[in-house]
């Protein structure tokens, strides 16, 4: 061979062209030295048999071959002979025929042209497209290549051979013996040449970029060099996925040739799956039987084959022939897609949207019909018109149910705007339009969900749906700040029901609940609760007399055990499906206050379990708070820190369970994350509302934390203002009195911390609890100092060792405030006792902080200070403390890597670090070495 045949290193040829042009080479050589060939190139329309025999062609001259070749088309059916005249156009001897219709005489007569010609010097007879030839020619060159072997000519044919949904016609060599030809199949470009031909044109091109030509180029050499034609030198960043973007248009030109090639059934097929392709977009693998809940390959091609109304099983033949050649790929389901986003778009290119949003339509229907998943109908019915039919709605509906119960809140707003659309009565559109305002509300993605809810209300429905569409807008507006609107919404309602009372008191119990944001509304709410519980108990119901027990505790007005007498009592009545939640959460609220931490716990998940995803309803944040709450009495600071909520972006301030992460941040010793969590809010903006003191409490632990003694006090003393003021006096809610005489004490002012640490342990001892009353205890025994404040001390920690599983971080600070009063009675040997008990229960909660002022007290005792732990719970980072509590709540590994956004191996890492310096070898010692009880 010689330096003219395109070898390995030609740039830009692809290495299976380089290879066919070699073996076409040599077929010539043959040919030239007397041993005649014929030579059939096949491949699929955009393969390169063009490319290749023009390669071949020029190979041949230079090795001093004739050429004679035809390019064969459509138009030249109706012509006798129209091939074969081109091929015989370049002769000298040859005449025009004259054709008597004797065809046997016309073909001789080129036979022996041929010949003659062909004794002068060896000859290349090319022919592209045999498959298009007219049939006389075709015949003529079927009859030539019986004798050319016996010739010094290479007779090279392309043919196309592609599978179409209409059967071709049988191909130039179908009758001839095996023996006689030579023949070469042109296949998809593998990745790696597909990628060398894009980086020849693009040397700079990152691979991402690379890699998505690649697939936007399915293989196709035709493709892939109009699209890189059309990206041009640099001029797109990303590989676009509409054809819209490309300019000139090379490539959706290219992509609209490939199928007028493949025929006008092939076409339609082509355009019906790219229209099921668009629907499958954002569509999520389901893990359920494929015959059911998927489109399988088989079930796809009676959908597709009924769409275009083509036999199903040439579409299942078509979509595994593509699959083959690369323009489609099967998705994480096995269904068939096109390569690329672009391809598809292009396959689309020219087909009106009118069209496209029927075929949308149609495919909905035809898959409905084929039992295929309702979210997969439902992504078709996106991307149509209304169709106005029944079944429409029924699937939209269905679609949105399915994502919600997958937590896809996302798929679920969008189908049921779509279900929308469609005719609806007025009773159905106003429960849809609850549910989307709410889901809508709930992802603050859009401004939308208050006026859906406004929207839903003003429709007229049954009066239940009603009143749920009423609570749904006035939880979203008391969500908003907006508290008076959202109470008002509810008494307007209200009026409208007078002949249904107990719709009524749903609407007066949420109306009680909302208040709660607005310290005005609260009280003129409360009051007329109170006096209504008090003079008609039997319009009120049991979520009405719950709120008052609750309002008597934080009233200062009644014990613990008194308010949960009366909760057990009203949680064992018959209840109202409507009101039922409310009773729920205000009983789990009222459980947690009172320490019965279980029994808060229990309730707060039967109450969630009853909440409804799609609606909005006060009490879910109510149920999730308590559950907060609860996390924090029992020093859970991990899972608090695990669980916190990102920040809402419609507050303006923070919100309870933020508070609780800033508490957690500073027991665990991460004041600097406390600190930038608490510099991300203006507190002075913030609007008035219980969640708001609940932060200020927190923040004013923080600063006292870090040594800012009078900045705490400020806090301390404004939640306190803030919370009399909504005559909520108790000490359950927020101990903001003894918090403020801690800093009294540090402040040197032990007059007046010992007055509000008096006046806590009073209010404490009506709700009479060991949490309250301990840390009042401990806080006066620390203000009054001497034989008496050890005394106090002492009552603190006996009154919490018997206390019920949870205050053990009160029984930590009583211990240390009992070992300092030890030392400064010179009693030194008590003191170390007392204090090293602290430090140690402090290590086992992971409590940094209180650890540390153990181990300050200790130093003060005159012991020697421990160095820092190189063992044990409080030798723990951060993350492997973090890390371990999930899994001695009996979380397994890939759990906690999809919580915490890790890889499943940092897991594993950190639990082996973990296990070494805990001393312990097996998951299930976890609890007992981080000082857990049952997995609390």
């Amino acid at each position: 061979m010689t330096g003219s045949t395109p070898d390995a290193g030609a740039s830009g040829t692809p290495p299976e062209h380089r290879d066919a042009t070699r073996l076409l080479a040599a077929e010539a050589a043959w040919a030239r030295a007397g041993a005649g060939r014929l030579v059939l190139l096949r491949g699929a329309t955009g393969t390169g048999r063009t490319t290749v025999l023009e390669a071949t062609v020029a190979d041949a001259q230079a090795h001093g071959m004739r050429v004679l070749r035809a390019r064969c088309s459509p138009r030249d059916q109706a012509s006798p002979y129209a091939t074969v005249l081109q091929l015989m156009s370049p002769v000298p001897e040859f005449g025009d025929p004259q054709f008597a219709g004797d065809e046997r005489a016309s073909a001789e007569l080129f036979r022996r042209v041929l010949r003659s010609y062909a004794d002068r010097a060896p000859l290349l007879i090319a022919v592209d497209d045999v498959h298009l030839a007219d049939p006389a020619s075709h015949r003529w060159l079927v009859e030539s290549a019986r004798h050319v072997d016996r010739l010094r000519i290479l007779l090279v044919v392309t043919e196309r051979s592609q599978y179409d949904v209409d059967p071709p016609a049988p191909g130039l060599t179908h009758t001839l013996s095996p023996a006689l030809v030579r023949t070469l199949t042109l296949g998809p470009l593998t990745a790696n040449s597909a990628a060398e031909l894009v980086s020849s044109a693009h040397p700079d091109a990152p691979g991402p970029w690379v890699e998505d030509c690649v697939r936007a180029g399915a293989g196709n050499p035709l493709l892939l060099r109009a699209l890189l034609d059309d990206l041009g030198a640099g001029r797109h960043a990303s590989v676009p996925t509409s054809s819209a973007a490309l300019y000139p248009g090379a490539y959706p030109a290219a992509v609209s040739w490939w199928l007028d090639s493949a025929g006008p059934a092939t076409g339609e097929v082509a355009r019906a799956l790219a229209a099921l392709d668009e629907g499958w977009d954002g569509d999520v693998p389901q893990a359920v039987p494929s015959g059911h809940d998927t489109c399988p390959t088989d079930e796809l091609a009676g959908v597709i084959g009924e769409l275009a109304d083509v036999d199903p099983a040439r579409v299942a033949g078509w979509l595994t022939a593509m699959s083959g050649l690369g323009v489609l790929r099967p998705d994480p389901d096995g269904r068939p897609r096109y390569a690329h986003p672009l391809l598809r778009d292009a396959v689309l290119t020219g087909v009106p949207a009118a069209r496209r949003r029927a075929a949308h339509a149609a495919a909905a229907e035809t898959m409905q019909r084929h039992g295929v998943s309702p979210d997969t109908v439902a992504r078709q019915l996106l991307l149509s018109d209304p169709v106005g039919a029944p079944w429409t709605a029924v699937a939209l509906q269905e679609a949105a149910s399915l994502a919600l119960r997958d937590g896809r809140t996302s798929d679920a707003a969008a189908f049921l705007r779509r279900v929308l659309e469609e005719p609806l009565p007025d009773a159905r559109r106003q429960q849809l339009l609850t549910e989307l305002g709410s889901l809508e509300y709930k992802a603050q993605t859009t401004s939308a969900g208050i006026p859906r809810l406004s929207e839903a209300l003003r429709l007229s429905g049954a009066p239940q749906d009603t009143v749920r569409a009423a609570v749904a807008l006035g939880t979203a507006l008391a969500g908003r700040g907006r508290t008076v609107a959202a109470v008002d919404v509810l008494r307007t309602v209200e009026d409208e029901l007078t002949d249904r009372p107990h719709l009524i008191r749903t609407l007066q119990t949420a109306s009680v609940l909302l208040s709660e944001q607005d310290q005005s509304v609260r009280k003129e709410v409360y009051r007329w609760l109170c006096d209504a519980a008090e003079h008609s108990p039997e319009l009120v119901g049991t979520a009405g007399h719950a709120l008052v027990v609750r309002h008597a505790a934080t009233a200062g007005l009644i014990s613990a055990a008194e308010a949960m007498r009366r909760m057990r009592a009203l949680l064992a009545q018959p209840a109202d499906p409507l009101t039922e939640p409310f009773l729920i959460g205000t009983a789990a609220a009222v459980a947690q206050w009172a320490d019965e931490l279980p029994e808060a716990e229990r309730l707060v998940e039967r109450g969630l379990v009853g909440q409804r995803p799609d609606v909005l309803h006060p009490m879910h944040e109510a149920l999730v708070n308590v559950r907060a709450d609860i996390l924090s009495a029992r020093g859970e600071h991990a899972r608090l820190l695990t669980d916190s909520c990102p920040r809402d972006r419609a507050r303006t301030g923070p919100s309870n369970r933020q508070a609780h992460v800033l508490l957690s941040l500073v027991a665990t010793g991460e004041e600097a994350r406390a600190l930038r969590l608490a510099d991300g809010f203006d507190l002075r903006s913030a609007p008035d509302s219980w969640e708001l003191n609940r932060f200020l409490y927190a923040r004013g632990v923080l600063r006292a934390a870090t040594g800012d003694m009078a900045g705490a006090l400020h806090d301390f003393l404004e939640c306190g203002r803030r919370q009399s003021a909504r005559e909520v006096v108790s000490p359950v809610v927020t101990p903001w009195r003894t918090a403020a005489a801690e800093c009294r004490i540090a402040l040197a002012r032990p007059r007046e911390a010992i007055a509000l640490a008096e006046e806590e342990l009073r209010l404490a001892r009506v709700w009479n609890t060991p949490r309250t009353v301990g840390r009042s205890l401990r806080v006066l025994a620390a203000a009054t100092g001497g034989r008496r404040g050890l005394e106090l001390a002492e009552e603190a920690v006996r009154l919490l060792r018997d206390g019920p599983v949870g205050t053990e971080g009160e029984l930590v600070s009583a211990l240390i405030v009992r070992g300092r009063g030890l030392t400064a009675a010179g009693e030194r040997g008590r003191a170390r006792a007392c204090l090293r008990e602290a430090a140690e229960r402090a290590e086992r909660l992971g409590a940094t902080r209180q650890w540390a002022l153990a181990e300050e007290a200790l130093g003060e005792s005159g012991a020697r200070r421990s160095a820092p732990a190189r063992t044990g719970s409080r030798s723990l980072t951060t993350s492997e403390r973090r890390i371990a509590e999930l899994a001695a709540d009996g979380r397994t590994n890939t759990e906690i890597a999809d919580l915490l956004h890790l890889a499943r191996r940092t897991v594993e890492t950190h639990l082996t670090s973990s296990y070494r310096k805990l001393g312990i070898r097996r998951r299930g010692e976890l609890p007992g070495t981080l000082g857990r009880t049952n997995g609390k």
